[in-house]
């Protein structure tokens, strides 16, 4: 079972005898087991750099940081909320620690929150050389040290410096990418050291406490279990699966039983978080066959784009109707299927090729679509950790050609242009990835890329004109929010979009038909009630509008922005000592509502209460420089 001999079904393509390593590459091992990694490292740095200069982009961005304030400290009242929020769908506790952390050091400066990707990112790497170093010796013992470091550092730079890695650095939301991704390699380093002969007697707490914290930080990781089963089948050949010992089998699943609990508590969590958000994508939506669909065109999505990373995106959106026979789907099927078989034969000889593709597909399985949520077919952040079998057959294939070179399996010149080859592909990747890092410096750049990649993506026109409302270009936003509903006129938050950018463009009467038309169809969508209370309101049907406003405050007294609204309607009214009344309780209770302090000074002026709004207009300055200007030129003439 723990045989070597290259007869056995784990053959691989080596010669038969074994190597010494020579004395110069017994030198100094130490110093090469650290200079290598921080080359890599420094590389990795190099590479994702211009990242440090990218802001928040509102894809999440603006829901986890700019409106969040929970993240913001390491308090007894922070930490509580990082262990039990569910925000956007994601039970990410520790990943949260490291932001709050992040908040400490930089406050709102993203500067440092992408500072904290790109080291975290090189961190990783450095771990994946270490994890590939090891596997590689393991799987091939007759090959040199310095061939062995140079394949390492090989499958290292492929994953790291992949344009597929970009949206997992670049963009600070997906955090939990980089932490998880070196949690689990940590994971997978910490039971390869203790498998070895010599290894301590801390055994494999090491490990299972890494996991532990890849889980807290994102619940990808859950496949773990299942991929050190497999490394248990090769390279470490603790198990023959061609003999059928199940007795070996059964103390493997037993040695598993700590990180089976793991992923399943993981497991829970993550479907709860879900389910409390509603994210989960019903069978009405997409049905068992979609699923199958969506799953196998990410098998051969993230495998032909590792290959040619072209026409990369922040969003493939998931189309209106999914039918297995059009060629976008039914390709990829045929193409999984061949490789299937391909890899079978092959690894009738080469167990390598179907143990990396089995980990492949297990890695890729929680995010293939069979549980799906979003609007997304597939998303290149998935690749993060699923794509690593691939990273480590690159390094390998390049030091077995030097080997085989060396021995004269293959000409010299033959290898030499290989390797070059190879080179030269790692040094595309890493200026594609250059590029593809200031994809997300800002929400339009990002949104302008997407469609470039894919003119028919309704969210990507939705989110530029998004982008373009918050720069205060109403008119451009329109047009924007137009074209997405042409694609997609189901989608009732466009619409909703849609009739806010009416409403600032001064087309009021045009944006209460897309409120009304929202609001007949999901009712229990508060913001766009009070929207269309708004809109009610600045027509001049001020009974209406209160109506809608007081409906909306008996579902939720606490409504920031209805209570607001409402408050200013009072003011409208003639009621002002009422509404300043309140406008003071909201502002008591979120000092953050620019909206309310503009509305109190006006209510303050209108009272004659001249120091109280002086007071009032200096905070809303020190918050809003541009809201105070223009009260200043509003009501200068009044003081």
């Amino acid at each position: 079972m723990n045989s070597n001999n290259s007869s056995s079904p784990f053959a691989v393509l080596l010669p038969t005898h074994q190597l010494s390593p020579t004395r110069h590459e017994t030198r100094w091992p130490l110093l090469r087991r650290t200079v290598v990694p921080l080359l890599a490292a420094t590389a990795t740095f190099a590479v994702f750099c211009p990242a440090l200069w990218n802001g928040f982009v509102n894809w999440d961005d603006t829901t986890n940081f700019i409106n969040n304030d929970e993240y913001r400290g390491l308090n007894w009242k922070n930490l509580r909320w990082m262990a039990s929020t569910f925000l956007l769908g994601q039970w990410i506790p520790f990943t949260w620690l490291t932001l709050g952390i992040d908040y400490a050091l930089w406050g709102m400066n993203p500067f440092g929150y992408h500072l904290t990707n790109v080291l975290l990112h090189c961190a990783t790497t450095a771990v994946w050389y270490l994890v590939s170093r090891h596997l590689l010796a393991l799987a091939f013992p007759s090959l040199g040290v310095t061939a062995r470091d140079a394949s390492a550092l090989g499958a290292a730079l492929f994953f790291a410096i992949h344009p597929l890695r970009a949206e997992s650095v670049a963009w600070v939301t997906e955090r939990r990418d980089v932490v998880s991704g070196l949690f689990f390699l940590l994971a997978v380093l910490g039971y390869l050291h203790a498998r070895r002969p010599d290894a301590r007697r801390t055994g494999l707490w090491p490990s299972i406490v890494c996991y532990i914290l890849a889980a807290l930080s994102k619940s990808i990781v859950v496949s773990l279990p299942v991929v050190l089963l497999l490394l248990d089948v090769y390279p470490l050949r603790r198990l023959n699966i061609r003999r059928r010992d199940f007795r070996a089998l059964r103390q493997l699943l037993i040695e598993k039983a700590p990180y089976v609990a793991v992923a399943v508590a993981t497991g829970i969590m993550a479907i709860w978080a879900q389910r409390h958000n509603h994210y989960l994508t019903p069978l009405d939506r997409l049905s068992l066959l979609d699923r199958v669909s969506v799953a196998i065109y990410g098998l051969w999505f993230y495998f032909t784009r590792t290959l040619v990373p072209v026409g990369l995106s922040p969003l493939y959106e998931l189309p209106a109707k999914i039918n297995f026979l059009e060629p976008r789907f039914l390709v990829p099927a045929l193409g999984v299927l061949a490789l299937t078989i391909a890899v079978t034969v092959l690894g009738r000889r080469w167990v390598a090729l179907p143990v990396a593709a089995a980990a492949y597909a297990v890695i890729l399985a929680p995010v293939s679509g069979l549980l799906h949520n979003g609007h997304q077919l597939v998303h290149d952040r998935y690749s993060y950790l699923s794509c690593l079998p691939w990273a480590i057959l690159f390094g390998a294939a390049g030091a077995l050609t030097i080997h085989a070179s060396q021995h004269g399996l293959v000409r010299r010149p033959v290898a030499r242009g290989a390797v070059l080859a190879m080179a030269a592909w790692l040094v595309a990747l890493g200026t594609l990835t250059w590029q593809q890092v200031k994809v997300w410096r800002d929400d339009d750049t990002l949104w302008r890329y997407a469609l470039d990649a894919d003119s028919s993506c309704s969210i990507c026109y939705a989110n530029l004109g998004l982008s373009l409302a918050s720069r205060n270009l109403p008119e451009l936003a329109i047009k924007e929010f137009e074209r997405a509903l042409a694609l997609r006129p189901d989608r009732l938050q466009t619409h909703s979009h849609l009739g806010v950018a009416l409403l600032n463009a001064g087309r009021t009467a045009e944006a209460l038909t897309y409120f009304v038309r929202v609001r007949n169809r999901n009712p229990s969508d508060l913001g766009n009630r009070n929207n269309m209370a708004v809109a009610l309101l600045r027509l001049g049907r001020h009974a209406e509008g209160m109506a809608e406003l007081r409906s909306i405050l008996a579902q939720d007294p606490q409504n920031i922005h209805a209570r607001a609204n409402f408050a200013t309607a009072l003011l409208e009214a003639r009621q002002v000592e009422t509404g300043v009344a309140l406008l003071e309780r909201i502002i008591a209770d979120r000092p953050d509502q620019v909206p309310a302090r503009i509305a109190l000074v006006r209510g303050y002026l209108a009272l004659d209460r001249w120091e109280d709004a002086r007071k009032a207009l200096e905070s809303l300055r020190r918050m809003d420089e541009r809201a105070a200007q223009w009260l200043d030129g509003l009501f200068i003439g009044s003081w």
